[in-house]
């Protein structure tokens, strides 16, 4: 499973919600020691208002990376929305978010479910359609509100945000997609039945065997495929369901803890789900220099990791100033109670 040098990232854009709930004020509505905050290493989290969803966040990442891209929406001709918290269950969000785009209906367009790799899966099928000639650019989209039950410890944080991707032309790209390699089991560590309104998960099973044994076998699996090593890496990126676990599959990998630090937004932010390991590149990509590599990795539960060779291009230093960057939306916020938080969540309603 490859994907050669024939396809790159054109144009890149984030969108983070505006309000912010600070994981002190979780804990302290359902008593949670202060050591479970710091042990994931979550200060805050970004929380979708009563009028943001998938399809508005992924709109807005959307038209950022659009800008970022230069081309005209006509130009796509296919548009993958990764993500476990689509609006409708029987509707697509991809078909929305593209005519809201002005992308014309000669396309592709699909709603791809992994849980939070499910974006990454729509990186890899779009540069197998432009290496082929099938199209001339892809739109990706990762994009979740995650849920979470009430007082569960996925409610530190669960959170809303998304990241998007213009794939195109190597030509006329940003940064090289090198090459990529998937590492996918069946391994249940993390589910929602149908209409359960929250999912369930395995407790410390979501790191042993699921997260840390996915993304490891992927990285090795890139690199024994490409040649490359860890030290040809200056930037490191993989999925943060919490600060902590990054650094700690890091260090099982040799990678030094400097190379991953950029990349991590979760802190601040919270898990975006299939945006995570995306808001990641996204902020990468805001700050690296041309001749830079990228080691991306991102994971979804159920369980799959894919592991993707990214080289920065000159072209990036033009790019950057046309959207707003990740850490500026990460600034941008209001601070909303808990109380606040389940109303706009709806994760209560009226009798």
């Amino acid at each position: 499973m490859s994907a050669k040098p024939q396809a790159g990232i054109m144009g890149w854009g984030a969108y983070i919600p505006l309000y912010r709930l600070r994981a002190s004020e979780i804990a302290r509505i359902w008593g949670y020691d202060d050591s479970v905050v710091k042990s994931l290493w979550i200060e805050e989290k970004a929380v979708g208002g009563v009028d943001e969803d998938t399809i508005t966040i992924g709109w807005e990442a959307s038209r950022y990376a659009l800008m970022r891209a230069k081309i005209d929406p006509g130009e796509v001709g296919a548009v993958f929305v990764g993500t476990e918290s689509k609006p409708y269950a029987v509707k697509p969000s991809a078909t929305i978010i593209a005519e809201a785009l002005g992308i014309p209906p000669q396309k592709l367009a699909s709603d791809l479910e992994f849980a939070c790799r499910a974006a990454s899966e729509a990186m890899r099928i779009s540069v197998g359609l432009i290496a082929s000639g099938m199209i001339k650019a892809s739109l990706v989209i990762g994009a979740d509100t995650a849920q979470a039950s009430p007082g569960d410890v996925l409610e530190f944080t669960a959170s809303s945000g998304g990241a998007a991707f213009v794939i195109g032309d190597p030509s006329n790209s940003v940064a090289i997609i090198e090459d990529s390699y998937s590492y996918i089991t069946d391994t249940p560590d993390f589910w929602r039945r149908e209409g359960f309104p929250y999912p369930e998960h395995g407790e410390a099973f979501t790191g042993e065997p699921a997260y840390f044994s996915h993304i490891m076998n992927a990285v090795k699996g890139l690199l024994d495929k490409s040649g490359l090593r860890i030290s040809d890496f200056d930037y490191v990126i993989f999925h943060q369901p919490n600060g902590k676990f990054p650094l700690q599959v890091g260090s099982k990998l040799g990678v030094p803890r400097e190379k991953i630090l950029p990349g991590i937004v979760t802190p601040y932010v919270g898990n975006t789900y299939n945006g995570s390991a995306l808001l990641g590149l996204a902020r990468v990509l805001d700050m690296a220099k041309p001749g830079s590599r990228i080691l991306l990795a991102p994971f979804g539960s159920g369980a799959g990791s894919d592991a993707f060779s990214i080289l920065v291009l000159d072209r990036i230093e033009e790019r950057r100033a046309l959207a707003p960057t990740v850490d500026e939306m990460i600034k941008r916020k209001s601070y909303i109670p808990y109380g606040e938080y389940v109303k706009v969540r709806r994760k209560i309603v009226k009798a």
